[in-house]
């Protein structure tokens, strides 16, 4: 039982803002402080939530926008890792190609969400090819930070030893990156998850930034809530699953914790 509740412990110190933060709402909603059109009480978004959920239309849109998710943060997050590894290993593929990286990560979400529509139309193309653009750049850089932060020391050994490229690649530089790499998955897990409300709510006729905009037309306060609600908790979950995967794989690495 003592072991269970240490467990549990810091999932119910987590819960102790936010749950304060709805029971303020709530308190607040009822005692006629807020608008109950721009602030619909809790209680009221949990019910539109179960209404949306009875009905299909919720867990419909919500396949879609996971899918959507899945799909280009594998093809962001894939190619971000493969170029981090290049331009971190080899200093001439850096001056090539890390300048032209810098420009790309520099120009506005919105600008090229923009071109995005115009140029593949407002279907999955589009949405996936954004969600990538969005997970690359945190892997891409974090993947290059991590190799070039590993001790010079391993890649002589590694050349002594007659260790070719892939020797090299997966047993030198990707476990001295792993730290870095795994800082990289949540920043992308994000900005991907970002990327896609943003994708959604520009130019969809699916999806949970769909349901939210309709929602906005219509002037249902709570079904916008219901979709932030959604993006906020899907998004913690999977930031908290990397982290449990990270912690395991990286016990090994004594560092320090806090006080």
């Amino acid at each position: 039982m003592n072991g269970r509740i240490r467990t549990l412990r810091p999932a119910l110190v987590g819960l102790i803002v936010p749950v304060s933060i709805l029971v303020a709402w709530q308190l607040l909603g009822n005692a006629g402080v807020i608008s109950q059109l721009l602030f619909p009480n809790p209680s009221a978004i949990w019910q539109d939530f179960w209404r949306l959920l009875q009905g299909g239309e919720l867990a419909s849109h919500l396949r879609i926008s996971v899918l959507r998710a899945l799909g280009g943060f594998a093809l962001g997050g894939g190619l971000g890792i493969a170029a981090g590894l290049l331009v971190g290993l080899f200093r001439g593929i850096e001056r090539t190609l890390d300048p032209t990286m810098q420009m790309i990560r520099m120009i506005p979400h919105l600008a090229v969400t923009a071109l995005f529509v115009l140029w593949f139309g407002i279907g999955e193309t589009s949405k996936i090819l954004l969600v990538a653009k969005g997970a690359f750049f945190p892997l891409y850089i974090n993947t290059f930070l991590g190799i070039r932060n590993a001790d010079n020391k391993l890649f002589e050994v590694s050349r002594i030893l007659g260790f070719g490229f892939v020797k090299r690649t997966f047993l030198l530089a990707l476990p001295s990156a792993l730290p870095n790499l795994f800082l990289g998955i949540r920043l992308s897990l994000g900005v991907a998850w970002l990327s896609l409300a943003v994708a959604e709510l520009l130019g969809s006729t699916e999806g949970i930034g769909y349901l939210m905009m309709d929602a906005r037309m219509l002037g249902r306060t709570s079904t916008v809530f219901v979709g932030i609600a959604l993006f906020a908790v899907i998004g913690k979950a999977a930031d908290s699953l990397v982290l449990a995967i990270e912690r395991r794989a990286l016990r090994w690495n004594a560092t320090y914790k806090g006080q």
